[in-house]
């Protein structure tokens, strides 16, 4: 490959992944529910950070911040004095730079470029990022995480399961619908947007075990699908709304089910002193 992994996710979003139209970016509209019924339980998955970030501190990092896309995600810095946004796109930080202004800190260019200060910051968070770099740099990417933060403060990412459950259903699944277009007994819409094209390498959740060396490490539901699954399986009605509330209440009951087979675990790092 010409481009190495981190160029082709620099690539997309210096072009047309932040682009916007009626204010919704190319990345939403590839890769997010943006349905009226997912609304409530897709923005409480984004709030569950807040359960493991602190309540005060001077400095927090957001390593690839994007355009601070969603209005949930200012909620993350609001205990704290800066938010330190390192993003791969110049587009990108200028659009979160119009959301947060002076309580930020905007730094352009690769993660494993840019230096920061061992135990600078008092939070770190990293969604849907490292499984997008080259699988031989995602360890190196998670241990810097650690190096820049103070020991007993979290480092936050959200991260994809390799080994899901719903493939065992989708298959079947796929294959029925796939029969009824053919027999024209209804038409169904999967998708209006381009196939992605970025490089993907999640690791077995069993990898995650290798920072047990210097931190503690804690594994939490962030959310059960990707869009695409969740856009098949749960209906735009009310209906579809109870089945989001049901499936909120079973991810919060049983933490270590849904992280052991659905698609978003929340990996949380604690570096010990």
């Amino acid at each position: 490959m010409v481009d190495n992994a981190e160029n082709v996710v620099s690539k997309f979003y210096n072009s047309e992944g932040w682009e916007s139209i009626e204010g919704i970016t190319e990345d939403a509209r590839r890769w997010e529910d943006l349905r009226e019924h997912a609304r409530k339980y897709v923005s409480k998955c984004r709030l569950r950070l807040l359960e493991f970030i602190p309540k005060n501190g001077e400095n927090i990092l957001d390593m690839a911040s994007g355009p601070i896309q969603y209005v949930e995600y200012l909620e993350y810095s609001k205990y704290f004095d800066k938010r330190y946004c390192i993003d791969l796109s110049t587009k990108a930080l200028e659009e979160a730079e119009k959301k947060i202004g002076s309580h930020g800190v905007f730094l352009n260019g690769s993660f494993f470029d840019i230096r920061l200060p061992e135990n600078f910051f008092d939070c770190s968070i990293s969604l849907h990022t490292i499984y997008h770099m080259d699988r031989d740099r995602q360890e190196e990417a998670v241990r810097k995480l650690l190096y820049v933060t103070k020991p007993r403060k979290p480092v936050i990412i959200v991260y994809s399961n390799p080994d899901l459950l719903i493939n065992l259903i989708i298959t079947p699944v796929r294959y029925f619908l796939n029969l009824a277009k053919k027999f024209k007994y209804f038409i169904t819409k999967t998708s209006e947007c381009k196939a992605p094209n970025l490089y993907y390498m999640p690791f077995p959740l069993e990898w995650w075990k290798r920072f047990s060396d210097i931190a503690d490490i804690n594994i939490r539901p962030w959310r059960s699908f990707g869009s695409r699954h969740q856009k098949l399986l749960f209906p735009n009605n009310k209906w579809g709304e109870k089945m989001f509330d049901c499936l909120f209440y079973l991810e919060e009951r049983f933490p270590a089910f849904f992280v052991k087979h659905f698609q978003y675990p929340m990996i949380i790092l604690q570096k010990r002193q």
